[in-house]
């Protein structure tokens, strides 16, 4: 990862969910304030929907549009720049909160539960890991998970990797055939803060976005660490990969060390390994 960090926009509250889509665009979202958002090549943002607040998750769509967390799960269609409910309630009670997500090859979005406000001083209440089928079906995958974040794949798409925040620790499972998983175990523990966000790249190494010691960290495969690098931010939430090489690192925060009057801030670096391309979602 390069040492030189550019600042793309800044003035947010906790920025969310940075994903790429083919046109090298950047979509984001701003947890406490609100809006899904879209950041084109030249600069340019555009407010794609105003005021959904919660949406620590996006999927870019095959086909166009997104799919999105928050109370529950939306896809959002660029056609007709309307949003659809995929996923509201469970066993018969209304969601309280979706986090993070990740899509697989056939589409589907894997996404954990919030039973809690996370941004508050409440004891943690478990959430689940669900796997939202394009079909409409709905999996429960694994429960237990205190606080829900980051989602990625290995690149041989035998792991999935979870953090859970107030563990300290980056999750992994085996992927089975039906698409379930078992054998949640630590792959690696956060040297300091907690794990947010995540994405794996072509290596397969973690690198994993850390709140509270604001840094991005690297762990290899085998779970040891790579690197760690500073960021100018307590609170670094999010990353992603993107570019025509996807080795553009954007990186998203919560404030910014530097000039706290920038707030949410989303840098962008170089990195020296590509990112793994993110499969995506099949909703319509």
């Amino acid at each position: 990862m390069a040492t030189t960090l550019e600042v793309l926009a800044s003035g947010y509250g906790l920025l969310e969910g940075p994903r790429v889509d083919d046109h090298n665009r950047l979509y984001f979202s701003d947890v406490p304030n609100g809006g899904v958002y879209r950041r084109s090549p030249n600069g340019e943002i555009e407010t794609l929907i105003p005021g959904r607040k919660g949406v620590g998750g996006i999927a870019i769509n095959q086909g166009g549009g997104f799919v999105c967390s928050g109370r529950g799960l939306i896809y959002w269609n660029e056609a007709t720049r309307t949003s659809r409910n995929l996923f509201t309630e469970w066993e018969g009670r209304p969601l309280k909160g979706l986090n993070d997500l990740q899509p697989d090859d056939h589409g589907s979005v894997f996404v954990g539960s919030l039973e809690f406000d996370a941004l508050s001083d409440q004891k943690p209440v478990p959430g689940n890991l669900f796997r939202v089928d394009p079909d409409g079906i709905v999996t429960k995958l694994w429960e237990g998970i205190e606080v829900t974040n980051g989602l990625g794949f290995s690149p041989d798409r035998k792991l999935l990797y979870h953090a859970d925040s107030t563990t300290q620790a980056v999750w992994a499972y085996d992927v089975q055939p039906d698409r379930t998983v078992k054998d949640r175990r630590v792959f690696a523990k956060i040297p300091e803060g907690w794990p947010d966000g995540l994405a794996v790249d072509a290596e397969g190494g973690v690198v994993v976005a850390t709140v509270k010691s604001g840094e991005v960290v690297r762990f290899k495969p085998n779970g040891t660490i790579d690197y760690r690098h500073k960021i100018p931010a307590k609170f670094v939430t999010s990353l992603t990969f993107g570019g025509k090489d996807l080795r553009d690192l954007y990186i998203v925060t919560a404030d910014n060390t530097d000039d706290k009057d920038k707030k949410g801030t989303i840098f962008r670096t170089r990195s020296e390994i590509p990112g793994l391309a993110v499969p995506k979602a099949k909703f319509n």
